[in-house]
């Protein structure tokens, strides 16, 4: 480029860059212009480039399975050095718990807090009276709830966030016991507490190691070592379990008796002397694919619709047969106080779908196998 402007021109802007556009050689336009369209084509390959990449170059199954592996272990190896940490303050801490007569505060932050939530629902449904406590809406008004018998677990895993250095203060004004699990012992959190449950882990499993991963396990861990620790503790059993659970499959599993699942217009029930044409009725009209035959009020045996095929298949005629011929004799009993989950089990043992039902030697009714699927048990 060239530039023979009248100096002149210098004071006068407008006439200045009419006289510079003008120096322009012809080269350096065309040298120009090429330079625009090889840009605008490596803009379009870089775009076509990025759009088609095979990224299973470096997303490949094998990867995928790998770091979910590694992930698996790492956190693994975070909870198995648990037992080293667990000393005195483990047993204090469950002690101090069994023995309140209030009840069991959980708090934390972020994602400790998601930890203390699901620490609560545990301790509720294990017979430790519990609650979530925000350690964020703790300061604004939600300190109300903590009453003076209660216990106090704080979770964080540094110990010195700034909601925690608020709370901690507030909480042992309280008088109450504090309980820390932590990952650093040497915390605001730790030293404020009256127990502290080490949950240190080497790094998380998180690639930069960022992400609450091994921590959260590690608090996860810790807080179910306590609610079974609490449970052996209290003799905690099934059906205590069941009065704070009598909702969802689990429930029926714990609470379902076999009397609430009789319909006991569905009773079928043939004499020993009654003909193969009165059993395929009763079975027929039944709908439970069997019946009991009863003499004097007492099961001697049972007919399935499969024993009716058997012998329609080894016999050409059933005019002279009657139901005594063709039972099975001595079937599976089970009492209408019994659970369903154990009714379940004596099906699956013997590979049968149907329980003769029979309290104090009287026939109650037939629990098949269909009825158990029908509420969702298994």
């Amino acid at each position: 480029m060239t530039c023979s402007c009248n100096p002149l021109n210098w004071l006068k802007p407008k006439y200045f860059f009419n006289s510079l556009c003008m120096s322009i050689s012809f080269e350096f336009i065309l040298y120009y212009v090429v330079f625009c369209i090889n840009l605008q084509h490596l803009k379009v390959q870089i775009s076509f480039t990025h759009t088609n990449f095979n990224y299973s170059v470096l997303i490949s199954k094998e990867n995928i399975l790998a770091s979910a592996k590694k992930t698996i272990l790492s956190e693994s190896q975070s909870i198995a050095k648990l037992t080293d940490f667990l000393d005195e303050n483990f047993i204090e801490a469950t002690q101090n718990i069994y023995n309140s007569k209030g009840r069991l505060v959980v708090t934390g932050i972020g994602k400790s807090a998601i930890i203390a939530q699901k620490m609560v629902a545990t301790f509720n449904s294990t017979g430790t009276p519990s609650l979530f406590l925000h350690a964020s809406e703790a300061i604004h008004g939600d300190l109300g709830m903590i009453q003076n018998d209660d216990s106090i677990i704080c979770i964080s895993k540094s110990g010195n966030s700034p909601e925690i250095k608020v709370l901690v203060p507030l909480l042992k004004r309280f008088g109450n016991t504090l309980i820390a699990i932590t990952g650093n012992t040497a915390s605001f959190l730790a030293k404020g507490s009256d127990f502290v449950l080490n949950t240190t882990v080497d790094a998380e499993a998180c690639p930069n190691n960022l992400a609450p991963t091994n921590s959260t396990t590690a608090q996860l861990v810790m807080g179910d070592a306590l609610a079974i620790c609490l449970m052996e503790m209290r003799d905690f059993k099934p059906e205590d379990f069941a009065v704070y659970h009598p909702g969802g499959a689990l429930g029926k599993k714990l609470l379902l008796r076999v009397k609430d699942m009789l319909e006991h217009t569905l009773k079928p029930m043939v004499s020993p002397d009654a003909s193969i044409k009165k059993v395929i009725f009763e079975i027929s009209e039944k709908r439970l694919g069997v019946t009991a035959v009863v003499d004097e009020d007492k099961v001697i045996g049972i007919i399935t619709d499969g024993d009716i095929r058997r012998m329609l298949n080894d016999r050409d005629s059933f005019v002279d047969l009657t139901a005594r011929d063709i039972m099975t004799k001595n079937p599976k009993l089970i009492p209408s106080t019994a659970m369903v989950v154990d009714a379940l089990n004596i099906l699956e043992d013997f590979s049968i779908t149907q329980l003769v039902v029979v309290d104090n030697g009287e026939y109650k009714g037939v629990l098949h196998l269909h009825d158990i699927l029908k509420e969702g048990i298994i």
